[in-house]
């Protein structure tokens, strides 16, 4: 389908949902802005995920939807707005209704089974071996939009950032080297078992002479208070916060340790050197996605990346993950900087 670059005005991109993804995504934004100069972007995320795009000044605006809300009702809204062009970077089967019923003139996604219906304009279905944030720019391909740029996006507001400033005056972490280490994970196989984030951490104060701050969100409340009451002074745990404050706090840590989650990919789009901690997930696909960031994975194991929710076994990915090799790999990481 021919298509003229300066005819494109406005463009919507769909990912609704997963604060790491919808991150990850933003990779695609220097490429559609540079191929279709006329164009303003919008996001379409649910209400919760709307902070993950919301401060980016390369989005024009962030449309919200809830869950669970009519598909018809959705798209009725999206009509209105008379895009040009949608690009659902999700492409499961409720966007691709969502984009189907838009009425809008192009439709870009996944040649997914079930769902080609939806798009006349269609992306490779298959993910190979690059990254997930990579993936998104497969999308880009059938229209000729040349890949200039790489890199994904995390902004932060004016508000979040005194925030942050003022936590850390008042805390005198601005006269510290503050490691960040974030225990959230969406699965409960993802999150890093307490006691090795305490061995972990007591491995970094000795190594970089640093002060820890645990990050943390809803349902990481027992392993921050877990790893505070076990490292005393040498530990700070943050206040409850939003997920902009969150990325404030981020934003002014040397480097930060985390598993596979929303947070770790925030930070590494923030360019803050990241160490993350796999093992149900893969690495290589899901790892922080930035020049000066890692992982570290106990690639022995015969269960790794088995990509369950709740570990059948031990933790054995978590609980024997060797400290020394997590040192070396932050080390290596803060050389990059």
């Amino acid at each position: 389908m021919k298509i003229t670059p300066t005819e494109i005005k406005k463009i919507l991109c769909i990912k609704p949902r997963g604060i790491g993804d919808i991150v990850l995504s933003t990779i695609v934004l220097d490429n559609l802005i540079a191929h279709y100069p006329n164009a303003r972007i919008d996001y379409l995320t649910e209400h919760f995920a709307k902070y993950a795009v919301a401060n980016n000044p390369l989005v024009n605006k962030v449309i919200t939807m809830h869950k669970t809300e009519f598909v018809l009702t959705v798209s009725r809204r999206i009509r209105k707005e008379k895009y040009d062009m949608i690009i659902d970077l999700w492409s499961n089967p409720r966007s691709a209704q969502i984009t189907f019923f838009s009425g809008v003139k192009y439709r870009v996604g996944y040649a997914y089974r079930g769902r080609k219906y939806a798009y006349n304009i269609l992306g490779t279905s298959g993910k190979g071996d690059h990254h997930s944030a990579e993936h998104n720019l497969e999308l880009l391909k059938p229209l000729g939009v040349k890949v200039i740029s790489k890199k994904i996006y995390f902004y932060i507001g004016t508000q979040e950032k005194v925030f942050a400033d003022d936590f850390y005056k008042v805390n005198k972490l601005d006269i510290e080297k503050v490691l960040g280490i974030i225990p959230a994970g969406g699965w409960d196989s993802k999150r890093c078992d307490k006691e090795k984030w305490v061995e972990i951490a007591e491995a970094a104060i000795n190594k970089f002479n640093c002060k820890i701050l645990v990050l943390w969100g809803p349902g990481d409340e027992h392993d921050a208070e877990f790893i505070k009451s076990n490292l005393d002074d040498n530990c700070i745990i943050a206040p409850k916060t939003t997920l902009p404050q969150m990325a404030a706090l981020i934003s002014k840590c040397k480097m930060v340790i985390a598993n596979d989650s929303g947070p770790m990919h925030i930070s590494a789009a923030l360019g803050i050197p990241t160490l993350g901690i796999f093992g149900p997930t893969n690495p290589k696909a899901h790892g922080p996605y930035s020049p000066n960031s890692d992982y570290v994975i106990k690639e022995d194991l015969h269960c790794i990346i088995c990509n369950k929710l709740i570990c059948p076994y031990q933790h054995e990915c978590m609980r024997q993950l060797s400290v020394e090799t997590v040192m070396n790999k932050l080390e290596l990481i803060q050389q990059k900087k």
